[in-house]
């Protein structure tokens, strides 16, 4: 079956809509400012691919494995991108002004561990059981993510904006909360964590 992306090629300002291509291996493509709308790529590996200003939306990427792959100013909606190991990806060469954006996308039982992550988006997404521990999330952005039942320990996240985002359980004493932005009542959480009492006082009559 002619799927419209082979291995090795270059593609420039193109659209692929609709293409299936799971369980599929694509190796060393570069793909230019091209979209990807209502594709299906799960359980594809992305291996030595490489992505700059390119947009996936309304698209399946779950099980999808990228190494050694680059993402730069990629935009990920309305996607699907459960259980990818985004360790394996290449990191090295993504400028931090340009980072990789998820809106409105299921990242569910992803893994970022131990990366830089610096002014990363992931916003209004399903982001359960995603691993963030030991990454650097400096100046990150999650507006209205829910986070519940995601690992945060040793995790930076300075300037971080937590704002609107819930079911988070961060520690303080086990991350870096510098300027970081939350919003209440979801930022009561960050209390469970210390060793206090809470005196809620007396009613007034």
């Amino acid at each position: 079956m002619s799927t419209g992306i082979q291995p090795q090629t270059h593609y420039s300002e193109q659209v692929f809509e609709k293409v299936h291509l799971e369980q599929h291996q694509l190796t060393s493509c570069e793909f230019h400012d091209c979209k990807f709308i209502g594709c299906s790529f799960t359980e594809t590996v992305f291996d030595n691919c490489r992505f700059v200003h390119c947009l996936f939306k309304n698209s399946d990427l779950s099980l999808l494995r990228v190494p050694n792959s680059v993402f730069s100013a990629t935009k990920m909606e309305g996607s699907k991108l459960i259980g990818v190991d985004w360790t394996q990806a290449d990191w090295s060469s993504t400028k931090l002004a340009d980072p990789i954006d998820f809106t409105k996308c299921d990242l569910s039982h992803s893994t970022f561990i131990g990366l830089n992550l610096k002014n990363i988006h992931i916003t209004e997404c399903i982001a359960k059981d995603v691993d963030f521990r030991e990454a650097d999330l400096t100046g990150a952005v999650f507006t209205g993510t829910d986070l519940i039942e995601s690992l945060f320990n040793d995790t930076n996240l300075t300037e971080a904006d937590l704002s609107r985002s819930r079911n988070y359980h961060i520690d303080p004493g086990q991350n870096v909360l510098k300027r970081t932005k939350f919003s209440l009542p979801e930022a009561m959480s960050l209390l469970y964590s210390l060793d206090i009492i809470l005196d809620e006082g007396e009613e007034l009559g």
